[in-house]
Parts: structure tokens; sequence; C-alpha cells
């Protein structure tokens, strides 16, 4: 894919992930580390909405809702985790977040005992059978 999708704005979401982890530490609850991240992206400018409900649509009929952790400038969907490693599931999850939205861009962050992070991109184009109603 070669450049890689708002990497500008990632790599700020990243830079400001490992200085809530570098200060925090590890330990809290996922709720400690999205208030942390809430409050910190939007003290450096950027537009974050917490708990952002998706709707899934199933030939046209909502079926189910997620809730995203944090969605930043209406661009990137950031999945939090506090736990040990970040497994397949979670990174499933994610996706299914973005297939579910016209956002492209997710970043899995995990404020386990060791950081880590994936970044995931799931194009517009590549989505099927998505509602055009669903935001």
């Amino acid at each position: 894919m070669g450049e890689l999708l708002r990497k500008d704005l990632t790599d700020s979401i990243i830079k400001t992930y490992y200085d809530v982890y570098n200060e925090l530490g590890y330990g809290f609850l996922e709720k400690v580390y999205q208030n942390a991240m809430y409050l910190e992206l939007k003290r450096i400018g950027f537009a974050v909405e917490a708990q952002k409900q998706i709707k899934v649509h199933f030939r046209g009929i909502v079926v189910g809702e997620y809730y995203a952790d944090l969605i930043v400038d209406q661009t990137v969907i950031l999945e939090l985790k506090a736990s040990e490693v970040l497994v397949y599931e979670n990174e499933l999850q994610l996706l299914n977040y973005l297939r579910a939205t016209d956002i492209e861009i997710g970043l899995l962050l995990n404020f386990g005992k060791r950081p880590e992070f994936k970044r995931m991109i799931f194009t517009n184009d590549r989505k099927q059978l998505r509602n055009p109603s669903n935001p």
C-alpha cells in the first residue's frame, strides 16, 4: 500500500498512547486508560468521541450495536485493551468496528505489561453489504 493512510494522524495518536502508558504504567482498568487518552488527545487538539455507538445492519435492519472506545477526528477508531497480550480476537473486534462504519483506520492499543499496538486498515472500497444509511 506504500504510504500509510493518515500516517501523521496515527503517528500522533501512537505517540500519545506511549505518553499515557509511560506516565500511568501497567495495571489499571481499560476505563482509566480510555479517560487518560481522551483527555490527552483533546488537550492536544483532536476531536475525540468516547463510547461512540456503532450499529450493525443486516439487510437494512439493525441487528446489533458496538461501542468504540474512542474515535479520533471521525477518522480513526481506537480500541483499548489492558491485557497480558493482544490476541487474534482483539483484532477481529476492531476489524468488525471498521467493517460496520465508513471509518477505514483502526488502532488497537494494549496497556499490558509491555505496550503494544496494531494498526489496521479496511478501506471502504473493500467493504461489502454495507447499508448506505449507516454512518
